[in-house]
């Protein structure tokens, strides 16, 4: 297996086990174009998951000022709306990844 095409594959897999950090360090130094490619897709791809952040800290704030005994809604929605895109970008990446292990032509 070519180096390139392992280097593209674990850009995607990284989501299980580096974060955004593998993408972006791959992106940065490989000269490959194809490998390149992947790398900004796999990057571009795992920030999808700081989309919601801004809304599950400002829901943590303010439940935290209300100071309610119910449970607080839009913290529990934001937290579960994180949960889901996590796992959706999770299982698109992995798919990803497996696509360019098995592909002929990535």
């Amino acid at each position: 297996m070519e180096t390139s095409k392992v280097l593209s594959g674990l850009g995607y897999l990284s989501v299980l086990f580096a974060g955004i950090l593998f993408p972006l360090v791959l992106f940065l130094a490989t000269e490959d174009k194809r490998t390149k490619k992947h790398a900004k897709k796999a990057f571009l791809s795992q920030l999808i998951v700081l989309i919601p952040l801004p809304f599950v800290i400002f829901a943590a704030i303010d439940a935290a000022r209300t100071n309610t005994p119910e449970i607080p809604i839009m913290l529990l929605v934001s937290v579960l709306f994180t949960i889901v895109v996590s796992l959706i970008v999770a299982i698109w990446n992995i798919i990803k990844g497996i696509q360019v292990f098995t592909s002929d032509n990535f």
